[in-house]
């Protein structure tokens, strides 16, 4: 657990089922206060970014310090509507007629990601009784984000339009500008961007009502300069007249919870390889897709400690492999292993290949040192995607 920012104290594992999410509801507001703070400070809006962080339950403890949600898929738009009920902000690479209409009907906002959409779709939005503002996503064709699978302005990159292809007689009816650079990013990254975003776009800017500065917003990551960013943000507001909205994702799930698994069994063909009832490719994608090595409580690197294991997924792929680690005494079957901060994206990105059952979710309360079982999982979740 991050020393800085502590979550899940004395938390006990075999407390709880496993494989199971567990998320630290006082770390989670933690979160929520810090960003709450930077909306105070600088007059912006902070809305959370569901793809990010979707877990319905622990909302409560979110919408009292956010001004609402941005969904990418109309279910997500309805449960940020449902659940969380205050701004929904929608935004897709591209819309069909039906899921355009049902985004309609739980959105404030919407984004285009082209202009051609946008004429596709206008009649639309203007034949809705609802007063919907809509923005258009644009691409400064700057970032610094190290990983190519989530850079949004890679070379060829289908999400938003660059400045070469606007016009102002295309911008006239938006009443928003939205971009997206940055992945895990300071703030000082933000100023290099907006600088470029300055000098590309702002002849559009005095006829915006807001501008949206996307996520990838590092904010509650103890070293993340908030000084800066609150600055850049009521500068922005005040030199050209906007709604400043950030959506961060991972900042608000960052350091707050955990996956808890177990050893089920331990077998040696060379070198010992440690079967887990979690699944790299269902429950931690990011391991295989990045590749990201997530952190084990009281684990080490490979040889790093006395005893080194591989650690195997419960799926038939054969790639399911999260890792090596060691230990200090040697694995057993029925252990339990705390694999750390995974309450951002890792919950939201699960699958049931093979038929593998998700975690189950719940939350802990480090104030009252309690812990509640929110959902399990059956053969009904499984069976009803396909049928």
């Amino acid at each position: 657990m991050h020393p800085e920012r502590p979550y899940l104290e004395n938390f006990n594992p075999e407390q709880v089922p496993s494989p199971c999410f567990v998320v630290d509801t006082c770390a989670l507001e933690r979160n929520a206060k810090i960003l709450s703070h930077v909306a105070e400070q600088s007059g912006a809006k902070v809305l959370l970014a569901l793809k990010g962080y979707a877990y319905s339950d622990t909302f409560y403890f979110l919408s009292p310090y956010l001004s609402g949600v941005c969904a990418s898929s109309p279910h997500e738009a309805r449960l940020g509507h449902e659940k969380f009920g205050k701004e929904v902000h929608g935004y897709a690479p591209a819309f069909s007629k039906s899921n355009f209409d049902d985004f309609l009907k739980f959105s404030d906002h919407m984004v285009f990601n082209s202009i051609e959409q946008w004429l596709r779709f206008k009649g639309a939005v203007q034949a809705t009784p609802k007063n919907i503002s809509v923005g258009l996503r644009v691409n400064p064709e700057y970032s610094e984000s190290q990983v190519e699978l989530y850079d949004p302005c890679a070379k060829g990159s289908r999400l938003g339009v660059p400045r070469r292809a606007l016009t102002s007689e295309a911008f006239e009816e938006f009443d928003g500008l939205h971009f997206h650079s940055l992945c895990e990013q300071g703030s000082d990254v933000l100023e290099r961007t907006l600088a470029i975003l300055e000098r590309d776009f702002s002849e559009y800017f005095p006829k915006l009502k807001w501008l949206n500065f996307g996520g990838g917003h590092h904010i509650t990551q103890p070293d993340y300069d908030i000084d800066l960013l609150i600055h850049l943000l009521k500068e922005w507001k005040e030199k050209y007249d906007v709604q400043i909205y950030l959506e961060p994702g991972e900042a608000v799930g960052v350091n707050s919870g955990a996956l808890v698994s177990t050893v089920l069994d331990i077998v040696d063909y060379g070198e010992p390889i440690a079967i887990l009832d979690i699944s790299a490719t269902c429950h931690i994608s990011d391991v295989l897709e990045m590749p990201f090595r997530p952190t084990i409580t009281n684990a080490g690197n490979d040889q790093e400690k006395a005893h080194t294991y591989h650690l195997g997924g419960l799926s038939c792929l054969a790639g399911d492999v999260i890792g090596k680690y060691s230990f200090d005494k040697p694995l057993k079957v029925g252990d339990r292993l705390v694999f750390e901060d995974m309450s951002h994206y890792t919950m939201v990105k699960t699958s049931n290949f093979n038929g593998i059952q998700l975690p189950s979710l719940g939350t802990w309360d480090s104030k009252s040192q309690k812990f509640q079982l929110t959902k399990s999982f059956g053969y009904d979740s499984y069976a009803s995607r396909l049928s």
